[in-house]
Formats: C-alpha cells, sequence, structure tokens
C-alpha cells in the first residue's frame, strides 16, 4: 500500500512546464487523488477576459495578456493552499510569479522539443505557428522551469502524478526529484545536499549495505539502520565475477529475503558490482543507489546498467535492473579528492556534449561540475534518453560518447592506471578528432587539462588499444564495433562506421598529442 501525501500546509501542487507538456492533465490526476480541486490558469484567464487566448494576443498583443497572466496566476496561488494549479507555459516569465512559486511545490512537466511541437502545431495556440520561434521559447524557458521546480516529471507519465508525490514526503526543500521512466518501471531519482539522512517513504524492506571500506567508514551510519554490510575493496579491481560471488555470499549469510533490499553505498564500482548482484540474488531483488562520486552522481547511478568486468573487456557480463530509487547526497562530493572530481568531470562535459544548448554552455563557461543545478542538468540529460531506449536499442548508445576507446584504454591498462572518468577523457578526444571536429577538440582538451585530466594516451600501445576496441560490448556479429561520433554540440549520432586507418591515427595522436 502506498503510503499517504505529507504535503506542507499552506502549499499547493503547482504544474508549470512548456505547451503541450500535458499540465492540466497532471493537475487534474493529482487532485482527485488529493481530494482537492484542479484550476486550469489558462482556462481562467480566458473566463477572465471573456476570450479564447489566441483572441487575446491577436487584438491586444501577448505583453497585454501577460499582465493579465501574472495577475491571475498570482491571485490563485495566494489562496489556491487546497488546489492543484495548471500555469501558463509562459507564466514563469514574470519575477513576481516566480518567487511566489517558491512557496508551493512546483512539478515540472517536462516535455522534448520534438513532442511539444508535434502536440501543438495546428492548434491555434499563437506562438507555436513558427517552429523556429517556438524552439526559442522552449531553449529560453527550460533553466527557468528547472531552477523552479522541486519534481521533474516526464510527460510521458503526466498522469502518474498521484505515484509521484508520495516520494516527496520529507524531502529537503532544496533537494530535487526527478522522476526516471522506462518500460521496466519507474523509480525517483534525489538530488540535493544532506540527503543522506533521507529515505523515500516509497521504499520499504530490510536495508542490506554494499560498500567499499572507505567509503563505508564515512558514510554507512548516517543511512540509519542496516541488516547486514558487505565491504569490497575500491578500485576497478574490485568489479568481477569473483567479488560478485563473495557479495552473494556475504547477502546470504546474513539472511537477505526477496522482500529486502541491496542499498550501494559508494562509486561507480560499488554501484554496477552491487546492482548486478541485486539483479542475479535469488533472481532478482530490488536496490537502491547512494552514488558518493561525481561519476557515479551524474551518470552510473541510473539507468539499470549494472555488471562486472572481465580481463578481455570491460562490463562485459551483466544485466538491465532498474534501482527502486537514486538518492544522490551533493554534500558528500566535497570529500573527494581533486582527482576524483576531475574524473566525474569528464561525464559532465560528455554529458554537456551530447546535450548542447544550456548545459554545454555552462560547462564550456566554467561552471562547478559538483553544483547540484549541473549534476541535475546531466541526470535529467541521460534519464530523457534511458526512457526512450532502455537498453542499448539506437538512442541510448549516444552515451557511449568517448567510451569505446576509453573501455579498451581501460582493458589494456588493466583497470589499474586510468580511473574510468580519466581513460574516458582520453577517448572523447578520440571521437572528436574521428568526428572531424579539430576545434571542438582542441576546447575539449583545454577544458580536461584545466581539471587536471590526461589528454595524452601513456603506458599502453596506440595499436593495443586499437585492437581492444574490436572486443566492445556494442559489436554485433561479425561487423565492425559501432562509434558514437558528434556533429555538433546536442548532435550525436551512435551506430558510425569508422575506418580502421581512423581509429589508428586518432588513437596514436592521443599518444603524441
Amino acid at each position: 500500500m502506498a503510503p499517504a501525501v505529507t504535503l506542507p500546509e499552506g502549499r499547493a501542487v503547482v504544474c508549470i512546464g512548456f505547451m503541450g507538456a500535458g499540465k492540466s492533465t497532471a493537475a487534474r490526476a493529482a487532485a482527485g487523488a488529493l481530494g482537492r480541486r484542479a484550476i486550469d490558469v489558462d482556462q481562467v484567464v480566458e473566463e477572465r477576459l471573456g476570450r479564447p487566448i489566441e483572441a487575446v494576443f491577436a487584438q491586444d498583443g501577448e505583453a497585454a495578456f501577460r499582465t493579465v497572466e501574472a495577475e491571475v496566476t498570482l491571485e490563485l496561488l495566494d489562496g489556491a493552499a487546497d488546489a492543484v494549479l495548471a500555469l501558463g507555459g509562459g507564466a514563469i516569465g514574470h519575477p513576481r510569479v516566480r518567487d511566489a512559486l517558491h512557496q508551493h511545490l512546483v512539478i515540472w512537466l517536462d516535455v522534448e522539443l520534438d513532442t511539444a511541437w508535434e502536440r501543438c502545431q495546428g492548434t491555434g495556440r499563437p506562438l507555436a505557428r513558427d517552429r523556429a520561434t517556438f524552439a526559442r521559447l522552449h531553449r529560453e524557458r527550460e533553466p527557468v522551469y528547472a531552477a523552479l521546480a522541486n519534481a521533474v516529471l516526464p510527460v510521458a507519465r503526466a498522469d502518474a502524478l498521484p505515484e509521484v508525490l508520495p516520494a516527496l514526503n520529507g524531502l529537503p526543500g532544496d533537494a530535487t526529484l526527478l522522476w526516471a521512466a522506462t518500460a521496466s518501471g519507474d523509480y525517483p531519482a534525489y538530488i540535493g545536499a544532506g540527503l543522506l539522512a533521507f529515505w523515500p517513504a516509497t521504499v520499504e524492506g530490510r536495508r542490506f549495505l554494499v560498500t567499499d571500506g572507505r567509503v563505508g567508514r564515512l558514510y554507512a551510519d548516517a543511512l540509519g539502520s542496516l541488516a547486514g554490510r558487505v565491504a569490497i575493496m575500491p578500485g576497478e579491481q574490485s568489479k568481477t565475477v569473483a567479488h560478485a560471488e563473495i557479495v552473494w555470499t556475504e547477502l546470504a549469510r546474513a539472511g537477505m529475503t526477496r522482500r529486502d533490499l541491496v542499498v550501494a553505498l559508494g562509486g561507480g564500482v560499488v554501484g554496477d558490482l552491487a546492482g548486478f548482484c541485486a539483479a542475479t540474488y535469488q533472481r532478482g531483488v530490488r536496490y537502491v543507489q547512494v552514488p558518493t562520486t561525481l561519476v557515479a552522481q551524474v551518470d552510473s547511478a541510473y539507468g539499470g546498467k549494472t555488471g562486472v568486468d572481465l580481463a578481455e573487456a570491460k562490463n562485459y557480463v551483466g544485466a538491465y535492473h532498474q534501482p527502486a530509487a537514486v538518492i544522490a547526497d551533493t554534500g558528500v562530493l566535497a570529500s573527494l579528492p581533486p582527482e576524483e572530481v576531475a574524473a566525474g568531470y569528464a561525464e559532465v562535459v560528455k554529458t554537456a556534449l551530447i546535450a548542447g544548448g544550456e548545459l554545454w554552455e555552462r560547462v564550456r563557461g566554467g561552471a562547478d561540475p559538483t553544483d547540484p543545478e549541473v549534476i541535475a542538468a546531466c541526470v535529467r540529460t541521460k534519464l530523457r534518453i534511458v526512457a526512450r531506449d532502455e537498453r542499448d536499442g539506437g538512442a541510448r548508445q549516444v552515451l557511449n560518447l568517448g567510451h569505446t576507446v576509453g573501455h579498451a584504454i581501460e582493458t589494456v591498462t588493466g583497470y589499474a592506471r586510468y580511473r574510468h572518468g580519466e581513460a574516458v577523457a582520453l577517448g572523447l578526444l578520440a571521437a572528436l578528432s574521428l568526428s572531424g571536429q579539430p576545434g571542438l577538440r582542441d576546447e575539449v582538451r583545454e577544458l580536461l587539462n584545466g581539471r587536471g585530466l590526461p589528454t595524452v594516451l601513456e603506458g599502453a600501445d596506440p595499436d593495443t588499444v586499437v585492437m581492444a576496441t574490436a572486443r566492445d560490448k556494442k559489436r554485433i556479429g561479425e561487423g565492425p564495433v559501432p562509434f558514437v561520433l558528434l556533429e555538433k554540440p546536442g548532435d550525436a549520432r551512435p551506430g558510425c562506421e569508422v575506418p580502421s586507418r581512423a581509429l589508428i591515427a586518432a588513437v596514436r595522436e592521443l599518444a603524441h598529442a
């Protein structure tokens, strides 16, 4: 039975988002579940003016409409503690509305540009007549929605808001919930400082901790009551079938059952190993990711890829197994050594190159990679992609930008010389060379250099690295391994065939940069 929703007294639930996001649908669903009124602010504005919004735009202009829209929105927010409101897409443009929203529970219905345009074109909306204008508004408003939201819900789950609200119970005010939607199941991902002491009301069961010794000493006690603990040695060398057997055995000895759950406290190695053990222990138990490194908080903790390495290749044994929740306490990043933050920065750069737009502009402009807003933007990018393609059938492969060469470097160096993010940094430079983007490659090299990441391949023979790419897990049949190439930031292309001569040249260039 789902827990009841406990909303702070005096706070309305407010749905915001771009045109076509399903705000009214979400508001009606939430109002029905909460026993509250559903209010469509656009509808109230039309009733107040006695005309459709299109007519107001045509006869009085947008500025006149915005003035009335702000007045009505502020009035409704002031007296809507017992309501669920659906705001107009542009209402957040008024500073007084933005200020008022801080007093309420704000849900951003996140709709991607193509979906919004498909839903809105030809509907008579005055701002949905020109694709270029529509795209500009979408781009300009997205960071505003993100800054205001307590929770982010993908458009495909607009009618699932009643399921999301209980997951917000007890959430610290500065934290954000991102709702992850996949074909095999949804889950909440929490991002913000101070979350180690938080536990989702929707995730019940005895907790069995898997961590490494160093992280466990720092943070295990903050997680509350634990039914058992398994500690592994830090580092990629622990991500093996042999260590999985140790975890399985310790869980069995501690009496873990299928009603219980694994808690993965640590970086990407712990998350991948613990998730794989959860996917296979008693044919599958639930697990919660509690990532403590930047690499894990921006990338590996989400999306359900779990697994272990073989000596022959990275991540060759694994399973897709979505977590029950992700709890990313950004405050713990302050305890990371600089080289670990740098390793995570490589994944931030990768994600920004895939996303393009505002995230890329922030990263290239020197944004702090440990800023919760930057982390949340990276996670939104990944969750959007995984929602379209959970199991790497096509779209999700763009997340492997830089990873084909990066994984090969890790493999040939025995997972000992380079951290994962360091190898990805080198792989990104190779991918940009293969993409025919020398200017962008040089810019990325400067960004990586500025964080102390390696930009020259050392300790590995380039030709051996090239041969190791042939064992990449993305390869299908006898054909060549597909690469992810970048046309420009925001336009990554998966499944690209790369001539052997070009690949050899790009990796050799890394060794002589």
